[in-house]
């Protein structure tokens, strides 16, 4: 008779014996040890380690991005998720040392089905595998990621729990169970930098930026600096005084993990440099803030949207775009209908072509000029497709006072 834990994980209790080592593994292979995985509803699947031996907890999420692993796993984005492949084949590539987006890898677990044996890449100088131990990142392969992906799908995200210790479904699921939720957790001040730091302009510097750190990307700033800005990024407590004394021609909010209802500082900051007529551009976390200061609410998904080949229509163009993103909460904006807010008309600029999430906003004036503008998704676009490129020119033309209309 079958057990409990072989009927929840959806597997033949075939698959649950030990793994016998042949001459025909490699050392990766031979280095890997009976792993499980248990989400809080009691799904569970078995498999084997991939990367570091232990245990570890989150929020199950899956990205649909087919390459770009790299930058997903050191996007800060992705602090205390649990993130699920959806891609078969990861890992051919390798690791280099040039591509990541942070110091670290951030995800708090990685899931896979079919690990690369052999990197290759001109690149490589390590596999992913070693990364993730030298990292002491816990994941787990050999599952059946589509089936997980089509539970969280149906599900929704949740928390799920991935171990080499505790082997027994019912002793994870009550660990999993004591995990803490994504709805309400404040993850800023884990990801964001202790002091400012400084990206100078490529060429003539024409605009001073200040870039509000709430798990930035590396590639942002660049982004930024090849549009002539000098950016300082700074830590995400900093206050209004602090930003001004950079003189800064324009504020940028960038993304970050977590819950958007938490912060009501960065909030509150936004709206002191509306009100003191400093243009403003977010993207991701720094949409759904924006989205906060100017009066609307945020919600969670029910998975979210994770990938980089994800649609959205710029509605100020009418112009579609492929896009990278990564969030699991949205701004809970009329798309039908402008709103009057205290610093001027907001609009819905963006829209996902998927499921009409809001993906973008924009801040009119009195006078007709735009005070500001945000979107849902990552125009730096590492990795992913350079569609929304423009957007970084558009925040030229903002701080310059002209509306653009294209790509620039």
């Amino acid at each position: 008779m079958r057990n409990p834990a072989d009927r929840r994980a959806g597997v033949r209790p075939s698959r649950l014996r030990v793994l016998i080592k042949s001459p025909a593994m490699n050392a990766q292979d031979q280095r890997r040890v009976p792993a499980i995985l248990v989400l809080e509803d009691g799904r569970a699947f078995i498999g084997k380690s991939f990367g570091a031996t232990g245990e570890t907890f989150g929020e199950a999420v899956f990205t649909t991005g087919m390459s770009g692993y790299q930058e997903t796993l050191t996007d800060p984005s992705y602090h205390r998720q649990v993130v699920v492949a959806t891609a078969p084949h990861i890992g051919n590539t390798g690791w280099n040392d040039e591509d990541d987006e942070s110091s670290r890898i951030w995800v708090a677990g990685y899931v896979v089905r079919d690990p690369s044996r052999i990197p290759s890449n001109w690149r490589s100088v390590r596999s992913l595998d070693d990364e993730l131990r030298a990292q002491h990142i816990v994941g787990i392969s050999d599952i059946d990621t589509r089936a997980l992906t089509r539970h969280l799908r149906e599900r929704g995200a949740m928390r799920v729990g991935i171990s080499t210790e505790t082997l027994d479904v019912d002793l994870l699921l009550a660990k999993v169970l004591d995990s803490p939720q994504m709805e309400g957790a404040n993850l800023v001040g884990d990801v964001t930098v202790t002091e400012p730091y400084t990206v100078a302009a490529e060429g003539d510097s024409q605009y001073t930026v200040v870039a509000l750190d709430l798990g930035i990307k590396s590639m942002t700033p660049k982004q930024m600096a090849a549009h002539h800005m000098t950016v300082h990024v700074v830590p995400a407590d900093s206050t209004i005084d602090e930003i001004m004394a950079f003189e800064p021609d324009g504020l940028f909010l960038s993304n970050g993990p977590g819950d958007p209802a938490t912060a009501e500082v960065q909030a509150e900051l936004v709206r002191e440099a509306l009100s003191r007529g400093v243009p403003f551009f977010g993207i991701c976390f720094g949409n759904q803030i924006f989205g906060r200061a100017l009066g609307f609410g945020t919600y969670k998904l029910k998975y979210g949207h994770r990938g980089i080949n994800q649609p959205v229509q710029d509605r100020t163009t009418g112009k579609v775009e492929i896009t990278a993103h990564n969030h699991g909460f949205a701004v809970d904006a009329p798309a039908d209908k402008p709103t009057t807010t205290p610093y001027g008309t907001a609009t819905v600029s963006h829209v996902c072509l998927n499921d009409d999430v809001v993906e973008g906003l924009e801040l009119i004036g009195d006078d007709g000029v735009v005070k500001g503008f945000s979107v849902q998704y990552h125009p730096e676009a590492a990795a992913g497709p350079h569609d929304a490129a423009y957007l970084f020119q558009r925040f030229a033309d903002v701080m310059s006072g002209v509306r653009s209309g294209g790509a620039a």
